[in-house]
């Protein structure tokens, strides 16, 4: 399944060169199946081998993750806080989650929110949904969209410039990214079980 993938990122790349990379990643943001370490390492290693520049892969797959960005930030921002809230209200009891668990999620995220968008584009799995919440929070969209553009940069940087570098190689970038996100899981995995006792304390406190 994987190798179908790669071959069928190669040919949109092949054939459409800066054009497919932006789409490709507007689709990575969208749809996350479609990895970004196969996406940003083959882009660089077609520029390497001299069809393309380097510069303009990365720029446009930078282009690429502020388009995706925004398409999620603004289907977040019609639901809006409110929808958000009132599902919580109704629901929340059924994945633990109370009214006041919100509220302290998004005063957090209002405190943090360059910082969460900053670098959460430069963190796999956190690299797309961070948009999510900023789009529920309505976020500045000024603000919103430059630091996707910085971070989604750095994070294309270091991707389509290691694609560059290994050249052939390229396909191992992804395995260096797989760690990376292995690593990212168990912190979540981790930053979930204390959630889910903290929630269990203060019940029993109660």
């Amino acid at each position: 399944m994987l190798s179908g993938l790669a071959t069928w990122v190669q040919d949109v790349i092949e054939s459409l060169g800066y054009l497919g990379v932006a789409i490709l990643v507007v689709v990575e943001n969208l749809f996350p199946p479609i990895p970004s370490e196969i996406v940003l390492p083959f882009a660089g290693f077609v520029a390497q081998r001299g069809d393309a520049s380097v510069v303009i892969m990365i720029l446009a797959a930078t282009i690429g993750s502020v388009v995706g960005a925004l398409i999620l930030y603004f289907i977040s921002s019609l639901i809006g806080p409110d929808r958000l809230r009132l599902f919580v209200v109704r629901f929340g009891k059924w994945f633990g989650v109370k009214e006041s668990d919100l509220t302290r999620a998004e005063e957090w995220f209002d405190r943090r929110s360059t910082t969460a968008v900053l670098v959460g584009r430069c963190v796999p799995l956190i690299r797309s949904i961070v948009s999510i919440p900023a789009g529920f929070r309505r976020m500045k969209i000024v603000s919103f969209a430059l630091y996707t553009f910085i971070g989604s940069a750095v994070w294309n940087i270091v991707l389509i410039g290691a694609g560059a570098i290994l050249g052939d190689n390229w396909d191992a970038v992804g395995e260096y990214v797989g760690i990376f996100q292995y690593v990212v899981i168990a912190v979540i995995g981790l930053a979930l079980i204390r959630f889910a006792f903290t929630v269990i304390k203060r019940r029993r406190g109660n």
